[in-house]
């Protein structure tokens, strides 16, 4: 099977390999480890075969119990569900609050989406549940021994939760920091039909201008979203090494492990 690096998904929107980037000190992260996707809702039974395919062993889910009961996944036999909600119970994403409640919060202020995202950032450094699921989910990651076995991991859009597990991963394993600020980025080219339809979409229904740049700003990333979350890490917890060590829980036997595992 070829080594592409977004995957040919008829019923989802970016699925993304993480092999191939290259680490700081001459090694490359191993093909059909790791996958970032959005949701698994509407795949078809020919995804499924070629997820089977791939190896995909693993599937972590960081969204709500509503954002799940909305849209349950659909994941392949045999394959290990493991639900790991970033946000606490009682919070409203955007990705499971109603029309109505999304055109009340960003119908005046063109700017409420975008701080509300830079919220959004902070939260998924700070909040205990937060950290809790990124720490359950390096855990995983460390019971992934077997060569061609993947870890699907995932929200709905596959791009904020997503994008964190993705940094935290990769910045464990050594790969450069601009090549992980890259791969975070390429959601606005991955995802950029879903993110036009639906700003089209909003247009069309007479939705006020601030509302289309608001939905812009919640569908979109953005380097201001992840230097939030970076500042932040650096800031108040010493940097991405200690917040692995320190808030995520990796040790430096697990590190070492994590990169036996990932790497070639």
């Amino acid at each position: 099977m070829a080594n592409d690096r977004i995957l040919d998904v008829q019923g989802g929107v970016n699925f993304r390999e993480l092999g191939g980037y290259a680490t700081v000190d001459g090694h490359t992260v191993k093909w059909h480890k790791l996958l970032r996707t959005a949701g698994l809702a509407n795949l078809t039974s020919s995804d499924l075969q070629h997820l089977t395919d791939y190896g995909v062993k693993t599937d972590v889910d960081f969204r709500s119990r509503d954002e799940q009961k909305q849209a349950p996944d659909k994941v392949p036999a045999g394959v290990t569900y493991q639900f790991t909600p970033v946000f606490p119970a009682d919070d409203e994403t955007d990705a499971s609050a109603s029309q109505v409640q999304l055109e009340e919060r960003f119908s005046a202020d063109d700017q409420a989406g975008y701080r509300h995202m830079l919220d959004v950032y902070e939260q998924m450094v700070t909040l205990p549940s937060a950290q809790q699921a990124y720490h359950d989910f390096l855990a995983e990651l460390l019971r992934n021994e077997g060569d061609g076995q993947s870890v699907l991991f995932h929200c709905t859009a596959g791009k904020d939760r997503t994008g964190m597990a993705a940094f935290f991963v990769l910045s464990a394993l050594g790969v450069d920091p601009q090549t992980i600020r890259h791969d975070y980025l390429m959601t606005n080219q991955t995802s950029a039909d879903h993110i036009n339809e639906t700003t089209t979409a909003a247009a069309a229904r007479g939705e006020s201008a601030a509302f289309v740049t608001n939905i812009r700003a919640l569908y979109t990333v953005n380097d201001d979203y992840f230097d939030t979350a970076m500042r932040l890490i650096n800031t108040q917890y010493g940097g991405t090494l200690d917040y692995l060590h320190d808030v995520l829980g990796l040790s430096r036997g697990d590190l070492q492990t994590l990169k036996q595992l990932y790497l070639d």
